[in-house]
């Protein structure tokens, strides 16, 4: 049986993957969870063999759960869900850590197939994603965010979505001034000079919605 805990903050959201997993024969819902905190508390309590959680959480990113996660031992194996474009978000979510990346939009049977693949031992993208990566593979250009660690890259989206330094502070537990340190790296590393920069960059880049 593959037990499997469900982090989303959207009951209706919850619901739905519960169905579609309960479904299979072999593949069992043990646990859920609405936010980043009770997502760790649940999957050091519960025994799974796979973690569905959605990179946007009310209290924290999905790739600072997978952060958490993997100073832990056993860590189970995470397929990350999103509404975001996976071009923009799998490579770097795969490199976080998780073991596959789904879209919300994609089939039922996707869900299932990245289930099986990853608590197999292997790692899952869309055979889309696969086309494209092997084309950057063969192109030396790299797309401005790719620069960021994971926290500027968390931090540029938070800004570049409207949140104000004192906002993004209180949502990672950080101060002000550590945020505008960043802000300041982040713009420096991709070469702009304000925050509408980086909120035209996103929105072309289908960073943000």
């Amino acid at each position: 049986m593959i037990r499997v805990i469900i982090v989303d903050d959207h009951p209706v959201v919850r619901r739905g993957l519960k169905q579609i997993i309960a479904a299979e024969p072999d593949m069992q819902v043990v646990g859920e969870a609405e936010n980043a905190r009770d997502a760790l508390r649940v999957i050091r309590e519960t025994a799974c063999d796979v973690v569905v959680l959605d990179i946007t959480l009310p209290d924290a990113s999905g790739l600072d759960v997978l952060s958490r996660l993997r100073t832990e031992r056993p860590t189970p194996p995470v397929l990350i869900m999103s509404i975001h474009d996976e071009e923009q978000y799998a490579l770097r979510v795969l490199k976080a850590g998780a073991s596959g990346y789904l879209m919300k939009d994609s089939l039922p049977e996707e869900l299932i197939k990245a289930i099986r693949k990853i608590t197999s031992g292997g790692k899952y993208i869309s055979p889309s994603l696969a086309e494209r990566l092997a084309s950057e593979l063969a192109s030396s250009e790299k797309p401005l965010h790719e620069k960021l660690s994971n926290r500027e890259f968390q931090i540029m989206c938070l800004i570049a979505s409207g949140k104000s330094l004192k906002e993004i502070g209180e949502a990672l537990c950080i101060s002000g001034k550590t945020v505008s340190t960043y802000r300041a790296r982040i713009l420096e590393k991709m070469n702009m000079k304000t925050n509408a920069d980086l909120v035209s960059y996103a929105l072309k880049n289908k960073l943000i919605e």
